[in-house]
Protein backbone atom coordinates (compact mmCIF):
# COMPACT_ATOMS: atom_id res chain seq x y z
CA UNK A 1 0.00 0.00 0.00
CA UNK A 2 1.73 3.28 -1.04
CA UNK A 3 1.02 5.84 1.53
CA UNK A 4 0.75 9.63 0.14
CA UNK A 5 4.79 10.09 0.67
CA UNK A 6 5.35 7.38 -1.15
CA UNK A 7 3.42 9.20 -4.20
CA UNK A 8 4.43 12.50 -3.74
CA UNK A 9 8.23 10.72 -3.79
CA UNK A 10 7.29 8.82 -7.01
CA UNK A 11 6.21 12.10 -8.43
CA UNK A 12 7.65 15.33 -7.09
CA UNK A 13 10.86 14.24 -7.84
CA UNK A 14 11.79 12.34 -10.57
CA UNK A 15 13.96 15.17 -11.75
CA UNK A 16 15.18 18.01 -10.40
CA UNK A 17 16.37 16.33 -7.41
CA UNK A 18 17.95 18.73 -4.66
CA UNK A 19 21.47 19.51 -5.37
CA UNK A 20 22.84 20.35 -1.86
CA UNK A 21 24.61 18.21 1.17
CA UNK A 22 21.19 17.49 2.77
CA UNK A 23 19.10 16.83 -0.52
CA UNK A 24 16.84 14.30 1.35
CA UNK A 25 16.45 16.72 3.97
CA UNK A 26 15.60 19.56 1.43
CA UNK A 27 13.08 16.53 0.31
CA UNK A 28 11.66 16.41 3.72
CA UNK A 29 11.26 20.74 4.40
CA UNK A 30 9.34 20.54 0.87
CA UNK A 31 6.75 17.84 2.31
CA UNK A 32 6.66 18.38 5.40
CA UNK A 33 7.96 15.26 6.67
CA UNK A 34 10.94 14.19 8.31
CA UNK A 35 14.61 13.38 6.76
CA UNK A 36 14.28 10.11 8.83
CA UNK A 37 10.66 9.37 7.27
CA UNK A 38 11.74 10.13 3.24
CA UNK A 39 14.80 7.76 3.94
CA UNK A 40 12.71 5.19 5.19
CA UNK A 41 9.88 5.54 2.32
CA UNK A 42 12.43 5.44 -0.50
CA UNK A 43 13.99 2.39 1.17
CA UNK A 44 10.51 1.37 1.19
CA UNK A 45 9.85 1.87 -2.33
CA UNK A 46 13.37 0.09 -3.09
CA UNK A 47 12.41 -3.10 -1.42
CA UNK A 48 8.62 -3.00 -3.29
CA UNK A 49 10.77 -2.75 -6.33
CA UNK A 50 8.77 0.91 -7.29
CA UNK A 51 12.44 2.31 -7.65
CA UNK A 52 15.83 0.69 -8.57
CA UNK A 53 18.20 3.56 -8.37
CA UNK A 54 18.21 7.19 -7.07
CA UNK A 55 20.82 9.42 -9.32
CA UNK A 56 21.69 11.37 -11.36
CA UNK A 57 21.70 11.12 -15.30
CA UNK A 58 24.55 11.99 -17.15
CA UNK A 59 24.24 12.55 -20.97
CA UNK A 60 27.17 10.06 -22.63
CA UNK A 61 30.58 10.76 -22.47
CA UNK A 62 30.28 14.01 -20.24
CA UNK A 63 31.95 12.22 -17.81
CA UNK A 64 34.06 9.47 -18.98
CA UNK A 65 33.43 7.28 -21.82
CA UNK A 66 30.50 4.62 -22.58
CA UNK A 67 29.58 2.65 -25.04
CA UNK A 68 26.52 0.67 -26.34
CA UNK A 69 27.56 -2.81 -27.15
CA UNK A 70 25.49 -6.08 -28.33
CA UNK A 71 26.79 -9.70 -28.83
CA UNK A 72 25.21 -12.74 -30.80
CA UNK A 73 24.76 -15.52 -27.91
CA UNK A 74 22.62 -18.79 -28.55
CA UNK A 75 19.71 -18.59 -26.64
CA UNK A 76 20.18 -21.59 -24.41
CA UNK A 77 23.30 -19.24 -22.85
CA UNK A 78 21.94 -16.26 -22.90
CA UNK A 79 20.35 -15.48 -19.07
CA UNK A 80 24.21 -16.69 -18.02
CA UNK A 81 26.06 -14.31 -20.23
CA UNK A 82 23.45 -11.99 -19.30
CA UNK A 83 24.25 -12.79 -15.35
CA UNK A 84 27.96 -12.32 -16.27
CA UNK A 85 27.92 -9.36 -18.03
CA UNK A 86 25.65 -7.95 -14.99
CA UNK A 87 28.46 -8.78 -12.68
CA UNK A 88 30.27 -5.86 -14.31
CA UNK A 89 30.19 -2.73 -12.35
CA UNK A 90 30.88 -0.22 -14.97
CA UNK A 91 27.48 -1.98 -16.96
CA UNK A 92 24.66 -0.33 -15.61
CA UNK A 93 21.97 -2.79 -17.70
CA UNK A 94 21.44 -5.00 -20.30
CA UNK A 95 18.72 -6.47 -22.47
CA UNK A 96 17.50 -8.92 -24.71
CA UNK A 97 16.40 -7.73 -28.13
CA UNK A 98 15.03 -10.09 -31.32
CA UNK A 99 17.71 -9.83 -33.44
CA UNK A 100 20.99 -12.25 -34.39
CA UNK A 101 22.93 -9.46 -31.88
CA UNK A 102 20.25 -10.38 -29.14
CA UNK A 103 22.18 -9.29 -26.09
CA UNK A 104 22.75 -4.98 -25.93
CA UNK A 105 24.34 -3.42 -23.22
CA UNK A 106 25.48 -0.06 -21.60
CA UNK A 107 29.17 0.43 -20.33
CA UNK A 108 30.44 3.30 -18.77
CA UNK A 109 34.51 4.02 -17.58
CA UNK A 110 36.32 6.76 -16.07
CA UNK A 111 38.39 7.10 -19.94
CA UNK A 112 38.21 5.39 -23.23
CA UNK A 113 41.28 3.14 -22.55
CA UNK A 114 39.32 1.71 -19.25
CA UNK A 115 36.39 1.06 -21.12
CA UNK A 116 38.27 -0.59 -23.56
CA UNK A 117 39.53 -3.39 -20.90
CA UNK A 118 36.11 -3.74 -19.56
CA UNK A 119 34.98 -4.36 -23.13
CA UNK A 120 37.73 -7.15 -23.63
CA UNK A 121 37.82 -8.45 -20.02
CA UNK A 122 33.74 -9.24 -20.94
CA UNK A 123 34.76 -11.15 -24.24
CA UNK A 124 37.46 -13.04 -22.39
CA UNK A 125 34.90 -14.31 -19.75
CA UNK A 126 31.55 -14.64 -21.92
CA UNK A 127 33.64 -16.01 -24.55
CA UNK A 128 31.79 -14.13 -27.67
CA UNK A 129 32.51 -10.73 -29.42
CA UNK A 130 31.67 -7.58 -28.59
CA UNK A 131 30.07 -5.56 -31.47
CA UNK A 132 31.18 -1.52 -30.24
CA UNK A 133 28.73 0.89 -31.66
CA UNK A 134 29.93 4.02 -30.27
CA UNK A 135 27.23 6.97 -29.98
CA UNK A 136 26.82 8.98 -33.01
CA UNK A 137 23.63 11.09 -31.97
CA UNK A 138 22.63 11.70 -29.24
CA UNK A 139 18.65 11.61 -28.70
CA UNK A 140 17.09 12.42 -25.10
CA UNK A 141 14.02 10.42 -23.99
CA UNK A 142 12.27 11.91 -20.72
CA UNK A 143 12.11 9.34 -19.12
CA UNK A 144 9.58 11.12 -16.34
CA UNK A 145 6.10 11.08 -16.12
CA UNK A 146 3.01 11.85 -13.83
CA UNK A 147 0.88 8.86 -12.07
CA UNK A 148 -2.08 8.85 -12.17
CA UNK A 149 -3.22 7.80 -8.53
CA UNK A 150 -7.15 8.26 -9.56
CA UNK A 151 -6.69 4.74 -11.17
CA UNK A 152 -4.04 3.04 -9.34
Amino acid sequence: MLTDLHKQLLNDFQRDFPLSPTPYRDIADTLGATETDVLAALAELTGQQFISRIGAVIPPNQIGASMLVAMAVPEAELQTVADQISAFPEVNHNYEREHRFNLWFVAVAASAQQLQAVIGRIEQQTGYAALQLPLVDDFFIDLGFKLDWQHA
